[in-house]
């Protein structure tokens, strides 16, 4: 299978701003302030040099769930100052996970790990995901408060 045939077999749609492709799959019934209860979308990043996960931050703690192909490399920008790289991928063993959860208020933001063409995978989040918290990361922000990750930063930022 190939990044197209999955494209078209599920309907995905560019990501605005943030990047890759998409598609909402499934969302919970509309809370009093709006939202919906949670909600859960399938997406795919290529290894095309502007497809990538820009460093963006949301208000609720995000599961991400590996399906199909490559793994996947993630930044995570900890609000205290932290920084660190998870894999999202099927190599359970050599240290990959198949679920990972980004907690709420943490900078996140990923691309196909080195090596590999595309990978498929999910994001669940409850309460649900809502255009108006989803906040995109800018380079220069991002690398004066992690300066050691300032290449990584410049990596994965867009304007």
């Amino acid at each position: 299978m190939t990044p197209d045939e999955l494209i078209a077999h599920y309907s995905l749609e560019p990501i605005p701003r943030e990047g890759g492709r998409f598609r909402r799959t499934w969302a919970g019934p509309v809370r009093a302030d709006g939202r919906p209860e949670g909600t859960a979308i399938v997406a795919l990043l290529t290894a095309a040099p502007d497809d990538y996960s820009a460093l963006h931050r949301l208000p609720a703690d995000e599961i991400w769930h590996f399906y199909l192909g490559d793994p996947l490399e993630l930044l995570f920008l900890a609000p205290d100052g932290g920084a660190r790289t998870a894999v999202l991928g099927p190599d359970v063993l050599g240290g990959q996970q198949v679920q990972l959860t980004v907690p709420a208020g943490t900078w996140m933001g990923g691309r196909v790990a080195a090596g590999g063409s595309w990978v498929l995978f999910g994001c669940t989040m409850a309460p649900g995901f809502s255009s108006e918290g989803y906040e995109h990361g800018e380079a220069a922000e991002l690398t004066a408060r992690y300066p050691a990750e300032a290449a990584r930063i410049a990596g994965l930022c867009r304007p």
